[in-house]
Order: C-alpha cells, then sequence, then structure tokens
C-alpha cells in the first residue's frame, strides 16, 4: 500500500479507482499566413465564442453551485473583455505577425505570470483563472476537442489542476472525489468542490503509475491510500457510510426549529465573513446571519471600500435572508486583521491597542461610509448594526450618535433607511461589568467568546507558546457570559452568543440554560448544532 498526504478541501471519504487525467497540451503556431486584420477577426470569433461557453457554464452552475460560486463564471467574462488583456492580444497580432491562439497563449502566460507574483493571495488566485479564460480561447481557435476521463465507471480524478469550468463540468454522476498536485484551499476550484461536496486533495505528489489501481481518498486525515488492504478497506467503507447517513439524517433537519424537548427555541445563525459564506449560509438553512465580518470587506485590497460599495454587499446580504434578522459588526480592523492602506502603526501589543471602535471613533470619515451603507441596506431587509470591543458607555453612546447623524443625512437626501436594531459584541471584561448600562443604550448583547476568554485570562490567543493557558472553559469566562446575559434580560435585551464555543455541544446546555437567545455558529455547524438542541430538555434539572 502507498500512502500520500495533501491537504483536504472536504472532509468527507472517496472510496474507488484513480484515473490520472492530463491534459493535452495544445501546440499553437507563431508565425501567420495570414493578414493582422484575419488573425484580428479570428480572436473576436473566438472571443465571441467563448464568451458564449462562460454564459452556459453560468447557468449550469447556477443550477449546481448556487449563484455565490456560478459567479466566477461572470469574472472570466469581464477578464475575456479586459481592455489590458485585449490590447496585449491586438499589439502581438498587429506588430509581430503571429497567429491569434499565439497571441492569446502568449497574453495568458503574461498576464497569469503578473498575478502569480503578487503577495495578496486573492489576486494570487486570478493566475489560474487568466489561464482558463485563454486555454478556452486558444482551443477554440485551434479546434481542440474538451479532455477528460472517458468510460462509464465511477472514479478518483488524479490531475496535476483542474480549472474552475473543468471542475463544474466534470460528470457529478461518476466523480466521487478528486486529487491534485497543484493548487490551494483558497482556489475557486477548491471553493467549488467544497460547494458540490465532492471530497478532494490538493498537494498530492501521486505517481501515474497509479491510474488503474483502488484507492482512498480520506479528507479528514488529509491523505490518500492506494491498494489498500481488506481491512483497511472494509473500515474505511464502514467510515464512508456513516458519514452520508449522517449527511442525510443532518438534512433531515432542514425547515424543522431549534427547540428543545420542553419547547425552549433558540435561533441557530451563520457567522460568515462576506458574500462569500452566504451560500453556505442558505444551504445549511441558517435562521439569520448573527455576524457579518465586515472587515474583510476592507482586507485583500488596496483602498478603502467606498459607501456604495459596502452598500451593494450588505443589500444583497440582507436581501437574500429574506426577512431574516442580518447582525452587521461595524469594523473591526486591528490587532491580527490589518490593511496597509490604514496606515496603522506597529504596536507592542495590539490585542490591547488601536482596534475596531477605536478606530472607527477616531476616524469617524471611515465609520460615516459604513453606517451610511448599512442603513440604507436596512431598507432592503431586516439589518443590526453591531459596534464590537466596547469597553465604555460613551464608546456606544457616541457610535449611536454618529449612526443617528447618518440617518438623518439619508432622510435630507431622501434615501431610504429601514429600522436598525443597535447591538454591542461583550468580549471585553469591563463590558460585562457594566452590562445593566450598556443595556440600556441599545437593542440586544452579542457574546464574543474568543476575545472574552483572551482578555479575562490575560492569554494572547495567537501566541502558541500559551495554548495551554488559553482556556474558554474557565469558570471565570462562563460566569461572565451568564453575567452579561441576565443584565442583557433585565433591560430587555436579547442575547446572541458568536464565539466559536457556540459549536461546542458540550456547552449547548450551559448556554441554554444561560438565557442565550441565539448561537451564531459557521455554517457547516449548523445543522449538527440544531440537532443537539433538539434532543435537549431543560425541564429536567441539572447534574451535580
Amino acid at each position: 500500500m502507498k500512502v500520500a498526504a495533501g491537504t483536504s478541501i472536504l472532509k468527507g471519504i472517496a472510496i474507488g479507482t484513480i484515473r490520472v487525467y492530463h491534459k493535452e497540451e495544445t501546440r499553437t503556431s507563431r508565425l501567420s499566413h495570414l493578414t493582422p486584420e484575419q488573425e484580428l477577426s479570428r480572436f473576436q470569433a473566438a472571443q465571441r465564442a467563448a464568451q458564449k461557453q462562460l454564459e452556459e457554464l453560468y447557468t449550469r452552475a447556477l443550477e449546481t453551485v448556487g449563484e455565490r460560486d456560478a459567479a466566477i463564471f461572470e469574472i472570466h467574462q469581464m477578464m475575456l473583455e479586459d481592455e489590458d488583456y485585449v490590447g496585449a492580444v491586438r499589439e502581438a497580432l498587429s506588430t509581430q505577425g503571429v497567429t491569434a491562439e499565439y497571441a492569446v497563449q502568449a497574453a495568458g502566460e503574461r498576464f497569469s505570470a503578473a498575478f502569480s507574483a503578487l503577495e495578496d493571495p486573492y489576486l494570487q488566485v486570478r493566475a489560474a483563472d487568466v489561464r482558463d479564460v485563454s486555454r478556452r480561447v486558444v482551443d477554440l481557435l485551434t479546434g481542440a476537442a474538451p479532455g477528460g476521463p472517458e468510460g462509464e465507471e465511477p472514479f478518483i480524478l488524479a490531475a496535476d489542476d483542474l480549472t474552475p469550468s473543468e471542475t463544474v463540468q466534470l460528470d457529478r454522476s461518476r466523480l466521487l472525489g478528486f486529487l491534485t498536485r497543484h493548487g490551494s484551499p483558497t482556489s475557486h476550484t477548491a471553493i467549488l468542490a467544497r460547494t458540490m461536496g465532492i471530497p478532494a486533495l490538493v498537494g498530492v505528489d501521486f505517481d501515474d503509475s497509479w491510474d488503474g489501481h483502488t484507492a482512498i481518498l480520506d479528507g479528514y486525515h488529509s491523505c490518500v491510500y492506494v491498494d489498500p488492504g481488506e481491512e483497511l478497506l472494509s473500515a474505511m467503507e464502514a467510515r464512508r457510510r456513516a458519514h452520508v447517513q449522517r449527511a442525510a439524517l443532518l438534512q433531515g433537519l432542514r425547515g424543522q426549529p431549534s427547540v428543545t424537548l420542553d419547547g425552549t427555541r433558540t435561533a441557530v445563525c451563520a457567522n460568515i465573513g462576506g458574500e462569500e459564506d452566504l451560500e453556505a449560509a442558505l444551504q445549511n438553512d441558517a435562521e439569520g446571519v448573527g455576524l457579518f465580518r465586515s472587515e474583510f470587506l476592507y482586507l485583500n485590497r488596496k483602498d478603502f471600500p467606498s459607501e456604495e460599495d459596502q452598500f451593494q454587499v450588505y443589500r444583497r446580504t440582507a436581501a437574500a435572508m429574506d426577512g431574516k434578522r442580518v447582525v452587521i459588526r461595524t469594523l473591526d480592523i486591528g490587532s491580527d486583521k490589518r490593511a496597509d492602506y490604514f496606515g496603522l502603526e506597529p504596536e507592542e501589543n495590539p490585542a490591547l491597542g488601536y482596534r475596531a471602535i477605536r478606530i472607527c471613533l477616531t476616524r469617524p470619515e471611515i465609520f460615516r461610509q459604513q453606517l451610511r451603507a448599512i442603513l440604507r441596506a436596512s431598507a432592503y431587509g431586516n439589518a443590526a448594526v453591531m459596534f464590537p470591543m466596547i469597553t465604555a458607555l460613551r464608546e456606544v453612546q457616541e457610535a449611536k450618535a454618529l449612526l443617528n447623524a447618518c440617518r438623518e443625512e439619508l432622510k435630507r437626501e431622501g434615501v431610504p433607511a429601514g429600522p436598525l436594531e443597535v447591538g454591542v459584541m461583550i468580549e471585553t471584561p469591563a463590558a460585562v461589568m457594566i452590562a445593566d448600562e450598556l443595556a440600556r443604550e441599545v437593542d440586544f448583547f452579542s457574546l464574543g467568546t474568543n476575545d472574552l476568554t483572551q482578555y479575562t485570562l490575560a492569554v494572547d490567543r495567537r501566541n502558541p507558546k500559551l495554548g495551554r493557558f488559553f482556556d474558554p472553559y474557565h469558570p471565570a469566562v462562563l460566569r461572565m457570559l451568564k453575567m452579561a446575559v441576565e443584565a442583557a434580560h433585565r433591560h430587555g435585551c436579547w442575547v446572541g452568543l458568536c464565539g466559536e464555543l457556540g459549536a461546542d455541544p458540550s456547552l449547548t446546555e450551559t448556554f441554554l440554560r444561560m438565557g442565550v437567545d441565539e448561537l451564531s455558529v459557521s455554517p457547516t455547524a449548523i445543522l449538527p448544532l440544531r440537532k443537539r438542541i433538539r434532543g435537549l430538555d431543560l425541564s429536567r434539572r441539572e447534574g451535580p
């Protein structure tokens, strides 16, 4: 038996025959016997044909993976019309006397190399997209046929890499899983694989001789076993069946209320980092968005997002949730989340430094844009705003004053804004100790267990040497959470919990007995958490 490691894209198990797939390299002639005008005409015809193919792929992807992930093919269409890209092709045709396919291939390699050289991981991913688009046009120009494993039997695909279009076009009735030598967990191909529910590994140094051999792709342990023995095959097949049965049972909870046996109702919502997580939240039947991490709109870019940019994202999210509440946390930049264009100076202890609400209140020109965008989006759905890193009552009052000023501005401008609940993150001991005062100012609390643990125990959660001292189950942390819940309920505030502890089934009953009204977790944890809640009976007395 051979074993090879990789990076898991999706936790799952695939068992079947490996099919090694090598793309046929398209050969392009350099010099043309046609005029530059004729070659340009050939390019434009292939460009139109490629656009049509991409439109069809978008439609197919909509049905397979949903609007969020299908958007990659809209990006490909825009790339195909990009002025710089098309300009490079035109210049080569007019000055070098080359074929259209050679000009497209050269432009693709040039722009792909430029993206690959960037430090930003988000932009590096674009390199694969440029290659995908260019190959499509070259194949149309040369008449190359699309490739792929032949036959009718199910298979595990092994390839150097897969493009998003190749991934979407794979025969899902036969594809058990795939592994690639190249690629990354953040690539569009990986995102599509997760959405399509395909077990996959990237970064696997496989051997071509594996073709036709039986293999087990183990997404739980990030490895592939080739020619496994009968004992391992039997054990992994049992695990695979259990995984499938568990997933089917969980899907049966879609549309069911998150209510305990004694009738206690608790909303189970999703934590998301932007629109890219929205489809997963919907697929897992989130009862709302308990935490929209708006800072991700500010990361991986070179300048501040405009009010309009933010508004469109918030509006689409609120509309997609169709009346379910979307809690948008205002900018929580600083500490471990940094963007160079903010011009933040290095700090010896950034966790205790210039971050979150402290930046917003001292740089109101940034804060105003975000607050206006959130207010505008509230006219299109059930939105709420939440202020992070609160340590004093005056911080909430200042933030609310600015929010009200923005609402008045929009009113004067004739721009609609809907009702908007206002809340605060309870993630510092100071906020817990003044919870009664804070509850008089806001509509809800959101308990941030990650930072609350850090600040309560005086342990830097990013320091690997302190892992054994970072204890979110510490009695002091749990008592602070309970204190905050009790203070909120005394003043009519509802309470959500959006830290990582919310998905820990060993604490679900504890949180519900505290009176937490909403648990917000990663999308994949929603249905397991609902199952846990529906099996609890809070009318029974707690154990000794």
